[in-house]
């Protein structure tokens, strides 16, 4: 069994694909207009044949109602890697991302907390 595709939801697709491939530096994977639905996939550019993170709309009410509710609690929508936090920080920073919660250490990592822009806290973790 493999994980291949996963999902957030956000507040506006055209946002959060500029977002995740200006800021966080993800590639373009998928872009399928379906009517009134748009499937939005990026991937890591370390790994483009890697899993999909489809940027799915959350005009469904319970999806903004999850949304919303993690977001207020501070609970990450998902969780990314990089080698080196510290770097990640300052190089997000300086493109002027928005974090909750700076590189903090715990037991068996340092992790970080941002805002995406279009609805969701994102962590990103080193693992120690």
């Amino acid at each position: 069994m493999k994980i291949k595709l996963t999902s957030v939801f956000v507040s506006d697709q055209n946002k959060a694909l500029d977002f995740y491939t200006k800021n966080l530096g993800f590639v373009k994977k998928a872009d399928i207009g379906a009517g009134n639905y748009r499937w939005l996939t990026v991937v890591s550019s370390e790994e483009p044949h890697g899993p999909q993170l489809v940027l799915g709309p959350n005009d469904n009410p319970a999806a903004k109602s999850y949304q919303e509710s993690i977001f207020k609690q501070g609970i990450p929508a998902s969780m990314f890697f990089v080698d080196d936090i510290q770097k990640e920080y300052q190089r997000l920073k300086k493109l002027g991302v928005k974090f909750k919660m700076e590189p903090t250490k715990t037991t068996g990592s340092i992790i970080a907390q941002l805002d995406d822009t279009v609805g969701n806290l994102i962590q990103i973790t080193q693992l120690t």
